[in-house]
């Protein structure tokens, strides 16, 4: 079992300010049927190419914010995210934050850092996501 990278988040103060200069600068579009808007305090952008997406990320203060300026996203190629945060856990991984069950039953994702103090999501699976 291994992960992919379902997206790069950014911690901002505008997001949908930012994913708009992106955007041009990238030639990335709004996720379908998912459009960004002046207000949004999260907004997705994609390559319509290749599929690889930008999340910006309101945060109230990116300088005196503990949350990192950039993370990776983690998503499991096979089972749930369950079990890859354990697998991450025998990796060496260190857990920072478990955000399971944040916005309900089944929700959520648990934040890691790596040796280094890099942090990363392990989200749930596309097919967790989709059952929701």
């Amino acid at each position: 079992m291994t992960s992919f990278v379902s997206h790069t988040t950014f911690s901002c103060t505008d997001a949908y300010a930012l994913s708009e200069r992106w955007k041009r600068l990238l030639d990335y579009t709004d996720i379908p049927g998912d459009p960004n808007e002046p207000g949004h305090d999260h907004c997705m952008i994609v390559d319509p190419v290749t599929g690889h997406r930008l999340l910006f990320l309101e945060v109230d203060d990116v300088a005196a914010s503990r949350t990192p300026r950039a993370h990776l996203d983690l998503r499991p190629r096979q089972g749930g995210r369950d079990a890859e945060v354990e697998r991450v856990r025998e990796l060496g991984a260190v857990e920072v934050a478990d955000r399971r069950g944040i916005h309900g039953p089944g929700s959520g994702w648990v934040v890691f850092a790596d040796p280094e103090g890099h942090q990363f999501c392990v989200l749930r699976s596309e097919e967790e996501a989709a059952a929701r």
